[in-house]
């Protein structure tokens, strides 16, 4: 009777399983790679500490937006239009969209970088990923773009395999793990904070909850989407600490600088071997092509839930003009984007963590007040002990934010 109530258990989880380790994996994107590539190529095993931090804050915000989804049945911007109104809906929708048309470019850019060095052509690559995300996303039905994102999350483990391949010091990684370094650099503080700025951003809730609300979860899985999303939050953050510890292993100690992850990519190969070169490219193609598709997705979603047009994925054209079509024109755009000449991704990046630093202290507010209101979220919502931590952890978050877009405009 045990081992069978064991089985039932995990069969409901596995049922319920995707939201939170979907948008937990994409979360890793061609910027999140670049900074943690960065941070190790910087500055060794000294930013390791600040994951264990970051983890339990992305879990706190996912966790939010889950249960909101599992208990309203509605995504996070239909809630923000019929809780505080259309004109807070417009400004945080603008923003969302801005942001996320910067990360679309360049994680479009991620893909062209990924394939040219892996010997094919960004005129080859970026129209192909286009193409073929466009169609999945159009054309399949939700459990289909479930299994398939899924699937590509498994393609994260060439990071793990890089970073073990690197044979770290495994008594200095978990001394670094555990106890906080810091430096007096400004550099080492932009890195510190861009490294929580990009691991927690404002398009994960929305598209979290949009698939807790297409699934049509409930409260009665809800402890279920609660392990989804603290699995999607360990699994995200387990391979950032890989991506550091490989370039902390391997270019740090020669002084090799990197600015993106294509970079750090191709610094491996003369240093640790062509497999490092060819692992951290396929990670970076597989990371960036499900960044490219899910980002614009997100924004799809928030768009069209916002404004009360259908906005489920399976639909087709006729069906979800509104949603298909922005979601085509985003992808074309930031496909063409890249292969227009005189990109520059670093500048891209910025853009989108500056509107994302703006962005965010708004959605944490947003999501915060929906979150405590009763009224909505029943027995379900936040009391005085998780509010207390919650508010915290969002002034944390905010204080960090603003620190960040500043050290973007004083310290590029």
């Amino acid at each position: 009777m045990r081992g069978r109530s064991v089985g039932r258990r995990i069969l409901l989880f596995l049922a319920v399983m995707g939201p939170g380790i979907i948008t937990g994996n994409v979360d890793n994107d061609a910027g999140g790679l670049t900074t943690y590539s960065v941070a190790g190529a910087r500055y060794g095993l000294d930013l390791l500490w600040v994951l264990i931090p970051v983890t339990l804050l992305l879990a706190l915000v996912q966790e939010t937006s889950a249960r909101m989804g599992a208990v309203t049945g509605k995504g996070l911007a239909t809630l923000v239009r019929e809780k505080f109104g259309l004109r807070t809906s417009v400004l945080a929708l603008s923003l969302l969209f801005a942001g996320n048309f910067a990360v679309t470019i360049s994680n479009f850019a991620g893909v062209a970088a990924a394939s040219e060095i892996l010997g094919l052509s960004r005129y080859v690559s970026v129209p192909a990923v286009a193409f073929v995300v466009w169609l999945l996303v159009s054309r399949g039905s939700y459990r289909a773009i479930e299994r398939v994102f899924l699937a590509l999350s498994l393609v994260y483990v060439t990071y793990i395999v890089s970073g073990l391949l690197a044979h770290p010091a495994w008594a200095e990684v978990l001394q670094a793990l555990v106890v906080p370094r810091l430096r007096p650099d400004p550099g080492f503080l932009t890195i510190m904070i861009a490294t929580i700025g990009t691991t927690i951003t404002p398009w994960m809730p929305f598209y979290q909850q949009a698939l807790v609300s297409d699934k049509g979860l409930t409260t009665a899985q809800l402890r279920y989407a609660r392990l989804d999303t603290y699995l999607g939050a360990l699994m995200t953050d387990t391979v950032s600490f890989f991506i550091i510890v490989s370039c902390a292993v391997q270019l740090y100690p020669r002084g090799i600088a990197v600015e993106t992850a294509a970079q750090a990519a191709a610094a491996l190969g003369p240093v640790a071997g062509g497999y490092a070169t060819l692992l951290f490219a396929v990670g970076l193609l597989n990371a960036s092509a499900m960044g490219a598709s899910v980002v614009p997705l997100s924004t799809a979603h928030a768009v069209a839930e916002a404004f009360g047009w259908e906005s489920t994925v399976g639909r087709r054209f006729s069906q979800a003009p509104v949603f298909i079509g922005l979601y085509t024109v985003l992808l074309a755009l930031g496909a063409a984007a890249v292969l227009a000449p005189g990109l520059d991704l670093v500048r891209t990046m910025l853009l989108a963590q500056t509107i994302n630093g703006i962005l965010l202290p708004l959605i944490l507010v947003l999501m915060l007040k929906l979150a405590s209101d009763r009224r909505l979220m029943g027995r379900y919502a936040n009391g005085r002990l998780a509010n207390a931590v919650s508010w915290a952890a969002a002034s944390l978050l905010m204080a960090l934010t603003v620190a960040l877009l500043i050290s973007s405009i004083f310290f590029p």
